[in-house]
């Protein structure tokens, strides 16, 4: 049996492109003791991958060069040797992007098909919401009548963080890259939102929608936003740091200011943490992320792209801002 893979082929400098994957046919291994073979059904595309396309030092190793593309795939199980994962169950795992792949039991996690779309588990109830429950709840930690913002709100992680931060009774405020996505945030429940492309002092607009001050920060996006939110931290703020896609494609280590004299007069709090921190909690953050959307708390969006050949081009969309929530590739 054969199966299409897609490849690093090549290390990009700068913004990657469509010439820096390979797509190759390749055999799949037959199944030993407690294997599945998984037929992929969607691919998740992540702006952290971008970072694994270099060989800078970093807390996950970076792919390789000729290897397939590793990355959240939810995959229905066609052929068993695992006693627990039946053929025709549903599960999510750290996999190839390849149409069918071979794991242990182990490496995957089955997850029910009543409680969501099952594509959800790649976003509101995946690796994204928890990134967004753990971030949020646990570093911010905001109370009722603090204000936050979030950077990046529009994105998989923000959308949650924002509707998170207002379970909590916070006044929220998020930035997007467009008049679709503010509106989208408005109707999420976010009190303000800011397109940052077309406001031209993005300090300023922060000041108004914040006149209190900012208790805490979510940042997914680094840059000028970030710098605008230093000015205007409140005494003990916290900031949850959580992604810098504005500078993911950089050749060049950006100057700006600098934001330690800031957290120093503010008694500020600013943590940097990857989700895989919080793994052993896990299963905590599915639970009560499943109660809110159950409960019609959460709501959640998904820019959806279909055909295993199109998994490169959502990817790259990532960093022009073409996807709104969760981007993934349903592939079968």
């Amino acid at each position: 049996m054969k199966t299409q893979a897609i490849l690093l082929a090549s290390r990009p400098q700068g913004e990657p492109t469509a010439n820096h994957f390979q797509f190759e046919t390749r055999e799949v291994p037959a199944l030993t003791t407690d294997q599945v073979l998984l037929k992929t059904r969607y691919v998740s595309v992540d702006p952290y991958m971008r970072g694994r396309m270099s060989d800078a030092k970093s807390y996950i190793a970076p792919f390789e060069v000729g290897k397939p593309i590793v990355g959240g795939v939810m995959a229905e199980v066609v052929e068993s040797q695992n006693e627990k994962l039946l053929v025709g169950s549903l599960v999510v795992g750290n996999l190839a992007w390849q149409e069918y792949n071979v794991a242990d039991g182990a490496a995957v996690q089955q997850i029910p098909a009543d409680k969501a779309p099952i594509s959800y588990f790649l976003g509101l109830l995946g690796m994204p919401g928890l990134t967004a429950y753990f971030g949020l709840l646990d570093i911010c930690q905001p109370k009722a009548g603090e204000t936050v913002v979030v950077s990046g709100a529009a994105g998989a992680v923000g959308m949650v963080v924002g509707q998170l931060a207002k379970i909590q009774g916070a006044h929220v405020i998020g930035t997007a890259g467009s008049d679709e996505k503010v509106a989208y945030l408005k109707e999420l429940g976010f009190d303000e939102a800011i397109n940052y492309k077309t406001t031209p002092d993005i300090a300023q607009a922060l000041a108004a929608a914040a006149p209190n001050g900012i208790d805490c920060y979510f940042d997914n996006v680094g840059g000028a936003i970030s710098d605008a939110v230093y000015d205007q931290l409140n005494k003990h703020a916290r900031i949850a740091l959580c992604g810098q896609i504005s500078t993911y494609n950089a050749t060049e280590v950006p100057v700006g200011p600098r934001p330690e004299g800031k957290l120093l007069k503010t008694s500020a709090k600013l943590q940097g943490f990857i989700v895989s921190d919080y793994l052993n909690r896990w299963p905590e953050g599915v639970k009560q992320l499943t109660e809110w959307y159950s409960e019609g708390k959460l709501k959640f969006e998904e820019t959806i792209t279909e055909g295993f050949d199109q998994i490169p081009a959502a990817f790259l969309g990532l960093f022009k801002g073409e996807n709104t929530g969760k981007a993934v590739v349903k592939v079968a």
